[in-house]
């Protein structure tokens, strides 16, 4: 019996074990809607307002859970709006299934200008995602999704896309061409490299080791903390790595905590990390003074600036392991002496206020299971370090692309993943504005979302920065609607408090709310936190002196 090219679609997304797909229908997208609507007891389909949150709630959807997310728009403006999430993925090393049709297959590359035709569509998703591919046939359906899925799961996780004309949808065809092969095995770490990497943390007056995104996508957290405790030495987590450890650990530390470690450092071990400062092509502490082992499944990471002494390529779980069972047991670092560095980076974060308070109230509010999806925001800039976390995969932060209003969304997609935990999403009034629209999809699927909007009236980070570098300010009010009747008009049960404790007593109360909450926290200017985010701060980021290091080398 012949089947069309939508319905070896959806068998080969179900036989690749996809349950849940974020989509927006459309016309190049009706065949496979149908195939859908007929499996519909196999997937489920959440529906967002905006293509772009497709991308968004896949990112969050893998973030919360390890299983990757599927998006699926209609091609040309759609896939362009789906864009701006794919590109977040791609820098947080999320894997996600995108797919999206093309025009029809007669007329791809003669410019006719069909429904939703754009120059280089093909290109354009080439540069979002680490593979992808344009089916050209409908009975190749199956083995090109079959190919996407085995290339994301291969080696480093990032975004994969399949492109399908959309004629052949509804092609019939009587039988599947085969799967592509599978992929090629990873190398195995090199024996070599990885004895001189141990000899290197033996003679180590006092190593650190530095990781990064890599190790919560692996799930090697437990492998991080077996090699610090064997060696004493302290475990310093980038923003992307956050929860990888638990905070209650002595041993586990943050980016500014990180600095006092670092500056004692004579062997550092970067794990599963890009080691690269977010402004400048530079690594993220100057290499004077210290000698470096890197740990990475991609080559790319092991290339200049960054200056290993050992280079370290394969899976940064197994690599943890291998070294733990070659260093001798020692205590570089005692846990009274890594206290002490905590003390000292909490003093300094205290300071930072009201920032500091709020951060502390959301803590105390949200289950240690829940979910924490930080935005771009003055409070969220300093939650990137303040916010203790205790379990993995409980901490979602904006990656490196840093993409304004990514939040709200990728809460929604963790939320489906989360199987009923709370997702606690923070974002600004600036941010907010981009998907507020999503409200509607928190509504009608019922996630157990709590957004807090702090809302000062500004594009506040911006502002600042415009106040310290040029002494005025423009283009950065903004015009807010009253969120209060924003929240009612979407039925969404909505509050707003004016205090630390207020939001604290708030997201407290939404526990008990089956579905989403929409918090209002009123603010006003706020002190910059930069002088205290990352291992070295950002360039002008200027605040009080800090403490003497309290760690004696």
């Amino acid at each position: 019996m012949s089947i069309t090219g939508g319905q070896l679609l959806v068998n080969s997304l179900i036989e690749h074990g996809v349950k849940d797909i974020f989509m927006i229908p459309g016309i190049q997208l009706d065949w496979a809607v149908e195939a859908l609507r007929q499996a519909g007891d196999k997937v489920n389909l959440f529906v967002p307002r905006h293509e772009q949150s497709t991308t968004y709630m896949a990112d969050g959807y893998y973030r919360a859970s390890g299983k990757f997310g599927t998006a699926m728009v209609v091609p040309g403006p759609g896939a362009l709006n789906a864009g701006a999430g794919l590109a977040t993925a791609y820098s947080a090393n999320s894997k996600v299934l995108f797919i999206t049709p093309q025009i029809c297959s007669a007329g791809l590359g003669r410019g006719y200008g069909l429904l939703h035709e754009i120059k280089d569509q093909t290109g354009y998703l080439r540069g979002l995602t680490k593979w992808s591919t344009l089916v050209q046939s409908a009975a190749a359906i199956p083995g090109a999704i079959g190919s996407a899925v085995a290339a994301m799961q291969h080696g480093r996780g990032r975004p994969v896309g399949v492109e399908i004309p959309h004629d052949f949808l509804n092609t019939r065809v009587e039988q599947a061409l085969p799967a592509a092969g599978e992929q090629e095995a990873l190398p195995g770490l090199d024996r070599n490299a990885l004895d001189a990497a141990a000899r290197l943390l033996d003679q180590a007056r006092f190593p650190v080791i530095y990781i990064g995104g890599g190790v919560v996508a692996a799930d090697t957290g437990l492998a991080v903390m077996a090699l610090a405790e064997r060696i004493g030495a302290p475990v310093v987590m980038s923003d992307n790595a956050r929860g990888a450890v638990s905070d209650r650990h002595p041993l586990a530390m943050h980016a500014l905590a990180g600095r006092a470690v670092f500056e004692h450092a004579d062997v550092v071990l970067v794990a599963g990390s890009r080691f690269i400062d977010s402004l400048f092509p530079t690594q993220s502490w100057p290499g004077a003074g210290i000698r470096t082992i890197h740990l990475n499944i991609d080559r790319d990471d092991l290339s200049p600036p960054r200056q290993p002494e050992v280079a370290l390529l394969g899976d940064v779980g197994d690599g943890l392991r291998e070294l733990t069972s070659r260093v001798a047991k020692r205590s570089a670092l005692s846990l009274a002496e890594a206290q002490s560095v905590k003390d000292w980076a909490q003093l300094q974060i205290d300071a930072v206020s009201p920032q500091a308070a709020y951060v502390a109230e959301m803590r105390a509010a949200l289950p240690e299971d829940g979910i924490f999806v930080n935005e771009l925001t003055q409070v969220g800039y300093l939650a990137r370090i303040a916010f203790p976390l205790y379990q993995s995969r409980t901490y979602i932060g904006p990656g490196y692309q840093g993409a304004l209003g990514y939040g709200f969304p990728t809460a929604l997609g963790a939320a489906v993943a989360a199987g009923g935990r709370r997702v606690l999403s923070i974002t600004g009034d600036g941010g907010f504005g981009w998907n507020l629209q999503e409200l509607a999809t928190a509504k009608r699927y019922r996630l157990p979302v709590t957004v807090v909007v702090f809302n000062d009236g500004y594009y506040g980070n911006v502002r600042a920065i415009q106040k310290r570098e040029f002494g005025a300010e423009v283009a950065v009010e903004l015009a807010n609607p009253d969120f209060l009747l924003l929240g009612k008009a979407f039925g969404v049960p909505a509050v707003s408090v004016d205090s630390p404790a207020g939001l604290g007593a708030a997201i407290k109360a939404s526990l008990a709310e089956p579905g989403p909450v929409l918090i209002e926290v009123k603010l006003g200017e706020m002190p910059s936190p930069w002088h205290l985010l990352r291992l070295l701060p950002m360039k002008g980021a200027v605040g009080p002196a800090a403490p003497a290091n309290p760690l004696k080398r």
